[in-house]
């Protein structure tokens, strides 16, 4: 009796220091989100600085966002890229630093991939019915991608820092920032927290991340990497950062079938089709969520064998699961390596 009696009240005291400490974690916890950009975003930050009120936090955050939608969304039709698609001159057009800033990083991973990135890709992306307002399940013709093949290429833009301005060589020249537009946006949040003396935080738009020191528990943040799976929230490997930001691309969840044949929104540019090897998702770790963000998507239609090859030459931390008939093969870079992380895969068979 006496035994059993101990026994009781040591798993009660164990039940009560676990309560404890997970109350303590969350009290620790500011945790913000909303949304944006199509999808949400998220703010998680460890002990808030005193005097920093989280309401109005959570309206500034809002408020960039809206501002960052206003000047680079395709959605918009006010929107500052909005504007610049619709307009059809070909000398210099003015527009704001900030979308020189996006593209002028997209132009040098364009020249890096040598095309797998390409912000010129829109009319192909609307064309394939993955873009805004045109939604379609059917394959276009050859006729139609090749007229449309004429407009895309990232060297019809021409950039300027002071004024700010750019250049179409066409003007029907029409510009997507989603490979990039997120990223940029995390970073923007990240920029804005640190402004405020926040250095423990871990923001989220849409799967793209960015993290600095530590989370409640005072050890460095985690980061899930999902499976790619249609249909599945797992993970498939765990990530333990204290700074940098995580990017992840994949072909697996927006995509249509016709004739039994799956068409991802993944699109290669160079041929304007849908990309058609086995790499399922490529994660990328970098200094922003910007490059980290656009790497990725280049890595992707670059595909497992190419892709890996630029990023063991440019040093990149990347992460890519390859699909198998006897499941997910993963295969990492040399930097991707030296990060901490947690192997969770299951052998599968598809």
């Amino acid at each position: 009796m006496i035994l059993r009696l101990f026994s009781l009240v040591g798993i009660l005291l164990c039940l009560v220091v676990t309560a404890c400490t997970e109350s303590a974690e969350e009290d620790r916890l500011t945790w913000l989100s909303g949304a944006t950009m199509g999808t949400g975003y998220s703010v998680k930050i460890t002990d808030l600085p005193a005097g920093i009120d989280p309401k109005i936090l959570d309206r500034n955050i809002a408020r960039l966002l809206e501002e960052i939608n206003g000047l680079m969304s395709t959605y918009q039709a006010d929107s500052e890229l909005s504007r610049f698609n619709r307009n059809k001159r070909t000398d210099w057009i003015s527009v704001s630093a900030e979308i020189v800033k996006v593209l002028e990083e997209a132009q040098g991973i364009s020249r890096l991939s040598k095309g797998a990135l390409d912000v010129t890709v829109g009319p192909l992306v609307n064309l394939w019915g993955f873009g805004p307002g045109f939604y379609t399940n059917e394959v276009p013709s050859r006729r139609e991608m090749e007229a449309e093949k004429e407009r895309v290429g990232f060297k019809q833009l021409q950039i300027r820092h002071s004024p700010p301005a750019v250049r179409k060589k066409r003007g029907d020249i029409y510009v997507d920032l989603s490979a990039i537009a997120k990223g940029y946006g995390v970073d923007r949040i990240a920029e804005f927290l640190e402004a405020q003396g926040i250095y423990n935080y871990l923001v989220d738009i849409g799967g793209e991340e960015r993290i600095k020191g530590h989370g409640p528990k005072g050890t460095p943040w985690r980061i899930a990497i999902e499976r790619p799976v249609a249909g599945e929230r797992r993970v498939q490997r765990i990530l333990e950062l204290d700074s940098g930001a995580v990017a992840t691309s994949g072909n697996y969840r927006n995509y249509f079938e016709q004739d039994g044949k799956r068409y991802s929104h993944t699109l290669d540019p160079r041929t304007g089709w849908p990309i058609t090897h086995q790499l399922a998702s490529v994660t990328v770790v970098n200094a922003t969520a910007m490059r980290a963000d656009a790497l990725a998507t280049a890595l992707l239609v670059l595909g497992p064998e190419q892709g890996l090859r630029l990023a063991e030459q440019e040093q990149i931390a990347a992460l890519f699961i390859i699909k198998t008939p006897e499941g997910f093969r993963e295969r990492a870079t040399r930097s991707f390596t030296k990060i901490r992380s947690w192997d969770l895969l299951e052998k599968e068979s598809f």
